[in-house]
């Protein structure tokens, strides 16, 4: 990779989507698609200080297959320092011990700052002692390589890649994505820099390839029909953002077996330049299905969450955008049970107060108290409302 001269796997096991279980990462199932991921020659697991859980079992995981002869000499470790709660120089020790002690390892390979989003908020990590930080943490051995994760403009972005000698950024980009944040631009902006470039949320949290619109499934069957490829909606979209060269490797966040498996084929012979102007064609029509169904611009990230009343708030847009796309009572129904009451707390998109606490949190900069309503009238109105008004014990 461009920045760091390691040669990893075009395919990275995104480690923040584990499946769980009873709000735990079911650690059982993580072992397999790991374990199926490693037999493949993926060498790249990313993982961060905030994502619940995630840096534990990705370290006992990754640690037990060290154990089984996958040595760990062989993989690149990711995780992040969470600067929005890095307040003084010592916290960005703090952090990174508590990372390498939950992650079982006495260094990381690629170590970012995470979720920066202006050269504002780079500057006051700057003025806490950032640079001196990475300095010493390199020295010592405990970090290799060090780079930022990017929610902000592209604007922005241009800045902080000059404001410091990075190794490599990770970036949004997909085929819905080519303006948004760092964008195109922003992705050959930093490559022409040198940086190495790994490109998070390929399949925009999953929505490009289980949220697929019938209009643009017709589209991928009439391409396979007229002899093209026979490729699925979650293909299509990983061979898109591969098919750029500044691309180093795209993270899938893989939560089951047959992902890993079909993800793993996919980047077996998915190279730079490969697509034909029918494949663009194709491409550019599903996209304009997508931006017509689609209400809300959500990721799924789940940055936002917990929100302090209760409202699960990834899964609510997941369902609506999902109702706006098919049309179909199916969606909510859905809604009413994955929604329902936990521990005596409402869930449901009718619960928010408008606090604001998630708007602050966004990376997409989503107007979430003002959607959200929207999202109850459509998703627990009319039959769905009344089906969750009648099963309301139940659902409980």
């Amino acid at each position: 990779m461009p920045g760091t001269g390691d040669e990893v796997s075009i395919l990275g096991f995104g480690c923040m989507r584990f499946k769980r279980k009873l709000g735990s990462i079911d650690l059982a199932k993580a072992e397999q698609q790991v374990a199926r991921a490693l037999a493949a020659g993926v060498n790249y697991f990313d993982t961060a200080y905030l994502y619940p859980g995630s840096e534990k079992a990705t370290g006992q995981l990754l640690n037990k297959a060290d154990a089984l002869g996958r040595r760990r000499d062989r993989v690149f470790l990711a995780t992040k320092l969470p600067t929005m709660l890095v307040r003084s120089r010592e916290d960005m020790d703090r952090m990174l011990g508590v990372s390498l002690e939950r992650l079982g390892t006495d260094h990381i390979d690629y170590y970012l700052m995470h979720n920066l989003n202006s050269l504002a908020g780079w500057q006051r990590l700057v003025d806490l002692g950032a640079a001196d930080f990475i300095e010493k943490a390199q020295k010592s051995g405990r970090i290799r390589h060090i780079g930022f994760s990017w929610h902000g403009n592209l604007h922005e972005f241009r800045l902080v890649t000059d404001a410091y000698p990075w190794a490599f950024c990770q970036i949004q980009y997909n085929y819905l994505d080519e303006h948004f944040q760092a964008g195109t631009e922003g992705l050959r902006y930093a490559a022409a820099k040198g940086l190495g470039i790994i490109v998070m949320e390929p399949l925009r949290g999953g929505s490009l390839a289980h949220q697929v619109p019938p209009e643009a499934k017709k589209l991928f069957a009439a391409a396979r029909e007229a002899g093209g490829h026979a490729r699925s909606a979650a293909e299509w979209a990983l061979r898109w953002v591969w098919d750029h060269p500044e691309v180093g490797l795209a993270l899938s966040g893989m939560n089951e077996t047959r992902q890993v498996e079909e993800n793993v084929r996919v980047a077996a012979d998915a190279r730079a330049g490969t697509f034909s102007p029918e494949d663009d064609a194709l491409i550019a029509a599903v996209r304009d299905v997508f931006r017509t169904a689609i209400k809300v611009d959500c990721t799924g990230c789940s940055y936002c969450m917990p929100c302090p009343y209760g409202v699960d708030i990834p899964t609510c847009f997941a369902y609506y955008n999902s109702f706006a796309a098919f049309g179909t009572l199916k969606p909510k129904f859905n809604y009413a049970f994955a929604t329902r009451p936990s521990g005596g707390r409402p869930r449901r998109a009718s619960a928010c107060t408008g606090c604001g606490a998630c708007a602050r949190k966004c990376p997409q900069h989503l107007p979430i108290p003002d959607l959200l309503p929207d999202v109850a009238k459509v998703l627990e109105g009319g039959v769905a409302g009344a089906f969750i008004k009648a099963s309301r014990a139940f659902l409980r």
